[in-house]
Protein backbone atom coordinates (compact mmCIF):
# COMPACT_ATOMS: atom_id res chain seq x y z
CA UNK A 1 0.00 0.00 0.00
CA UNK A 2 1.23 3.49 -0.60
CA UNK A 3 -0.25 6.54 0.69
CA UNK A 4 0.36 10.82 0.58
CA UNK A 5 -1.03 12.20 3.52
CA UNK A 6 -0.27 15.75 5.64
CA UNK A 7 1.00 14.77 8.64
CA UNK A 8 2.83 16.45 12.27
CA UNK A 9 6.36 14.79 13.44
CA UNK A 10 5.64 14.31 16.67
CA UNK A 11 8.80 12.17 17.15
CA UNK A 12 12.09 11.75 15.65
CA UNK A 13 14.43 9.27 16.76
CA UNK A 14 18.37 9.56 14.81
CA UNK A 15 19.79 6.76 16.00
CA UNK A 16 18.99 4.10 13.36
CA UNK A 17 22.29 3.95 10.96
CA UNK A 18 24.11 7.05 9.99
CA UNK A 19 21.76 8.91 8.19
CA UNK A 20 18.60 7.28 8.61
CA UNK A 21 15.74 8.62 10.81
CA UNK A 22 12.92 6.85 12.75
CA UNK A 23 9.54 9.30 13.54
CA UNK A 24 6.10 8.93 14.78
CA UNK A 25 3.67 10.87 12.52
CA UNK A 26 0.51 12.31 13.45
CA UNK A 27 -1.86 11.96 9.72
CA UNK A 28 -4.59 12.50 8.49
CA UNK A 29 -5.99 9.08 7.44
CA UNK A 30 -4.03 6.37 9.42
CA UNK A 31 -3.44 8.21 13.13
CA UNK A 32 0.25 7.42 14.77
CA UNK A 33 1.74 5.97 12.52
CA UNK A 34 5.97 4.80 12.88
CA UNK A 35 7.70 5.14 9.91
CA UNK A 36 11.45 5.40 8.89
CA UNK A 37 12.99 8.12 6.49
CA UNK A 38 16.02 6.92 4.70
CA UNK A 39 18.58 9.52 4.34
CA UNK A 40 16.80 11.90 6.09
CA UNK A 41 19.82 13.11 7.89
CA UNK A 42 21.59 13.87 5.13
CA UNK A 43 21.52 18.07 4.89
CA UNK A 44 21.14 17.68 0.99
CA UNK A 45 18.15 15.45 1.49
CA UNK A 46 15.23 17.45 0.92
CA UNK A 47 13.27 15.05 3.32
CA UNK A 48 15.34 16.17 6.23
CA UNK A 49 13.82 19.01 7.29
CA UNK A 50 10.65 17.54 6.46
CA UNK A 51 10.94 14.65 8.87
CA UNK A 52 11.94 17.19 11.85
CA UNK A 53 9.72 16.74 15.03
CA UNK A 54 7.25 19.51 14.85
CA UNK A 55 7.48 19.68 10.85
CA UNK A 56 3.93 19.61 9.57
CA UNK A 57 4.21 17.89 6.43
CA UNK A 58 2.91 16.16 3.52
CA UNK A 59 4.48 12.22 3.64
CA UNK A 60 4.35 9.74 0.86
CA UNK A 61 3.80 6.37 2.82
CA UNK A 62 4.36 2.69 1.69
CA UNK A 63 3.86 -0.23 4.41
CA UNK A 64 7.07 -1.75 5.44
CA UNK A 65 7.77 -5.35 6.42
CA UNK A 66 6.03 -5.48 9.75
CA UNK A 67 2.42 -3.83 10.14
CA UNK A 68 2.83 -0.82 12.08
CA UNK A 69 5.73 1.12 10.10
CA UNK A 70 6.11 2.55 6.94
CA UNK A 71 8.88 3.85 5.09
CA UNK A 72 9.03 7.58 3.91
CA UNK A 73 9.62 7.59 0.54
CA UNK A 74 8.89 11.45 0.10
CA UNK A 75 8.37 14.18 2.65
CA UNK A 76 7.89 17.81 1.97
CA UNK A 77 7.14 20.34 4.64
CA UNK A 78 4.00 22.56 4.81
CA UNK A 79 5.17 24.12 7.49
CA UNK A 80 7.69 24.20 10.34
CA UNK A 81 6.91 25.04 14.03
CA UNK A 82 10.65 25.85 14.17
CA UNK A 83 9.92 29.35 16.04
CA UNK A 84 8.76 27.30 19.23
CA UNK A 85 12.22 26.61 19.42
CA UNK A 86 13.54 29.81 20.92
CA UNK A 87 11.30 29.60 24.03
CA UNK A 88 12.23 27.09 26.31
CA UNK A 89 8.56 26.64 28.04
CA UNK A 90 6.72 26.93 24.69
CA UNK A 91 9.19 24.42 23.23
CA UNK A 92 8.37 22.18 26.43
CA UNK A 93 4.57 22.36 26.33
CA UNK A 94 5.20 21.58 22.63
CA UNK A 95 6.57 18.42 23.03
CA UNK A 96 3.85 17.14 25.84
CA UNK A 97 1.47 17.67 23.32
CA UNK A 98 3.16 15.59 21.01
CA UNK A 99 4.09 12.82 23.82
CA UNK A 100 0.32 13.40 24.52
CA UNK A 101 -0.73 12.72 20.63
CA UNK A 102 1.74 9.79 21.11
CA UNK A 103 -0.21 8.02 23.33
CA UNK A 104 -3.91 9.07 22.92
CA UNK A 105 -4.19 9.30 19.09
CA UNK A 106 -5.67 5.97 16.85
CA UNK A 107 -3.20 3.74 15.09
CA UNK A 108 -4.37 2.93 11.46
CA UNK A 109 -7.77 5.08 11.94
CA UNK A 110 -8.86 8.70 10.75
CA UNK A 111 -7.50 10.88 13.20
CA UNK A 112 -8.05 14.65 11.52
CA UNK A 113 -9.36 16.01 15.00
CA UNK A 114 -6.60 14.98 16.68
CA UNK A 115 -3.74 16.75 14.08
CA UNK A 116 -6.17 19.91 14.08
CA UNK A 117 -5.94 19.94 17.57
CA UNK A 118 -2.70 19.86 17.85
CA UNK A 119 -1.29 22.61 14.92
CA UNK A 120 -3.75 24.21 16.28
CA UNK A 121 -2.52 24.05 19.47
CA UNK A 122 1.33 24.90 17.54
CA UNK A 123 -0.33 27.74 15.97
CA UNK A 124 -0.74 29.27 19.27
CA UNK A 125 2.67 28.51 20.96
CA UNK A 126 3.76 30.10 17.79
CA UNK A 127 1.73 33.18 17.80
CA UNK A 128 2.65 33.74 21.65
CA UNK A 129 -0.33 36.34 22.50
CA UNK A 130 -2.38 32.97 24.51
CA UNK A 131 -1.53 32.30 28.06
CA UNK A 132 -0.10 28.93 28.03
CA UNK A 133 -1.77 27.54 30.54
CA UNK A 134 -5.27 27.89 28.72
CA UNK A 135 -3.64 26.22 25.45
CA UNK A 136 -2.61 23.37 27.61
CA UNK A 137 -5.97 22.52 29.32
CA UNK A 138 -7.62 22.66 26.03
CA UNK A 139 -5.24 20.60 24.38
CA UNK A 140 -5.68 18.07 27.17
CA UNK A 141 -9.34 18.18 28.13
CA UNK A 142 -10.10 17.92 23.92
CA UNK A 143 -7.84 15.21 23.34
CA UNK A 144 -9.02 13.20 26.23
CA UNK A 145 -12.87 13.70 24.49
CA UNK A 146 -11.57 12.86 21.44
CA UNK A 147 -10.03 9.35 23.00
CA UNK A 148 -13.00 8.35 24.68
CA UNK A 149 -12.21 10.21 27.61
CA UNK A 150 -15.32 12.54 27.91
CA UNK A 151 -16.02 13.44 31.31
CA UNK A 152 -19.73 14.32 32.42
CA UNK A 153 -20.37 17.81 33.36
CA UNK A 154 -23.82 17.68 33.60
CA UNK A 155 -24.98 17.43 36.81
CA UNK A 156 -23.88 15.81 40.16
CA UNK A 157 -23.23 12.15 39.36
CA UNK A 158 -25.11 11.22 42.80
CA UNK A 159 -28.38 12.96 43.04
CA UNK A 160 -28.41 14.65 39.64
CA UNK A 161 -28.68 18.42 41.26
CA UNK A 162 -27.26 20.57 39.02
CA UNK A 163 -27.70 24.19 40.63
CA UNK A 164 -25.90 23.73 43.97
CA UNK A 165 -22.32 24.00 44.38
CA UNK A 166 -20.45 21.34 42.23
CA UNK A 167 -17.16 19.65 42.94
CA UNK A 168 -15.24 17.49 40.11
CA UNK A 169 -13.81 14.17 40.94
CA UNK A 170 -10.75 13.52 38.88
CA UNK A 171 -10.27 10.05 38.92
CA UNK A 172 -14.49 9.71 38.17
CA UNK A 173 -14.43 12.29 35.35
CA UNK A 174 -17.86 12.78 37.48
CA UNK A 175 -19.10 16.21 39.63
CA UNK A 176 -20.71 15.87 42.66
CA UNK A 177 -22.72 17.91 44.89
CA UNK A 178 -21.85 19.97 47.99
CA UNK A 179 -24.42 17.76 49.74
CA UNK A 180 -23.26 14.68 49.03
CA UNK A 181 -19.67 12.85 50.09
CA UNK A 182 -17.14 13.48 47.80
CA UNK A 183 -13.57 11.93 47.92
CA UNK A 184 -10.25 13.38 49.32
CA UNK A 185 -9.28 14.25 45.51
CA UNK A 186 -12.69 16.34 44.47
CA UNK A 187 -12.08 19.47 43.18
CA UNK A 188 -14.43 23.17 43.80
CA UNK A 189 -15.79 23.88 40.52
CA UNK A 190 -17.18 27.63 40.81
CA UNK A 191 -19.73 28.40 37.85
CA UNK A 192 -17.01 30.08 35.82
CA UNK A 193 -14.67 27.55 35.40
CA UNK A 194 -17.51 24.63 35.64
CA UNK A 195 -18.62 26.71 32.15
CA UNK A 196 -15.13 26.83 31.13
CA UNK A 197 -14.74 23.18 31.21
CA UNK A 198 -18.19 22.52 29.70
CA UNK A 199 -16.70 25.02 26.56
CA UNK A 200 -13.47 22.95 25.93
CA UNK A 201 -15.07 18.94 25.98
CA UNK A 202 -18.48 20.30 24.14
CA UNK A 203 -18.01 23.32 22.02
CA UNK A 204 -17.97 22.87 17.89
CA UNK A 205 -14.07 22.01 17.30
CA UNK A 206 -13.52 25.63 15.33
CA UNK A 207 -14.02 27.11 19.05
CA UNK A 208 -12.53 24.74 21.68
CA UNK A 209 -10.17 28.21 22.14
CA UNK A 210 -12.32 30.49 22.24
CA UNK A 211 -13.39 31.05 25.59
CA UNK A 212 -12.18 33.66 28.20
CA UNK A 213 -12.11 33.10 31.82
CA UNK A 214 -10.83 35.67 35.08
CA UNK A 215 -7.40 35.62 35.41
CA UNK A 216 -7.55 34.42 38.39
CA UNK A 217 -9.51 31.18 37.57
CA UNK A 218 -7.15 30.23 35.04
CA UNK A 219 -4.75 28.22 37.45
CA UNK A 220 -7.79 26.10 38.80
CA UNK A 221 -8.59 25.30 35.24
CA UNK A 222 -5.16 24.46 34.43
CA UNK A 223 -4.83 22.31 37.83
CA UNK A 224 -8.31 20.38 37.16
CA UNK A 225 -7.53 19.47 33.82
CA UNK A 226 -4.12 18.26 34.30
CA UNK A 227 -5.58 16.48 37.36
CA UNK A 228 -8.10 14.81 35.26
CA UNK A 229 -5.51 13.51 32.58
CA UNK A 230 -3.26 12.29 34.61
CA UNK A 231 -6.00 10.51 37.00
CA UNK A 232 -7.78 8.86 33.23
CA UNK A 233 -4.32 7.82 31.84
CA UNK A 234 -3.00 6.44 35.41
CA UNK A 235 0.71 7.90 34.62
CA UNK A 236 2.86 11.26 34.21
CA UNK A 237 5.17 12.46 31.50
CA UNK A 238 8.29 13.44 30.77
CA UNK A 239 8.04 15.99 29.14
CA UNK A 240 4.94 17.47 31.40
CA UNK A 241 7.37 17.29 34.20
CA UNK A 242 9.96 19.21 32.71
CA UNK A 243 7.48 22.09 31.59
CA UNK A 244 6.65 22.18 34.94
CA UNK A 245 10.31 23.10 35.95
CA UNK A 246 9.75 26.00 33.29
CA UNK A 247 6.33 27.12 34.40
CA UNK A 248 7.15 27.81 38.10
Amino acid sequence: MRLTTDALIIRENNNIGESDRFVTALTRELGAVHASARGARTLKNRGSVATRLLSYSRLTLREGRSRDKYIIEDARPLRVFFDIHGDIARLALAQYFCELAGVLAPREEPAEEHLRLLLNALHFLTEGKRDLRLIKAVVELRLLTLSGYMPDLGSCSSCREADAPLWFLPRDGVLRCARCEKPGDALPLPPTLLAALRHIVHAPFEKCFAFQIPEEAVPSLAKTAEAFLLCQLGRSFQTLQFYHTMDG
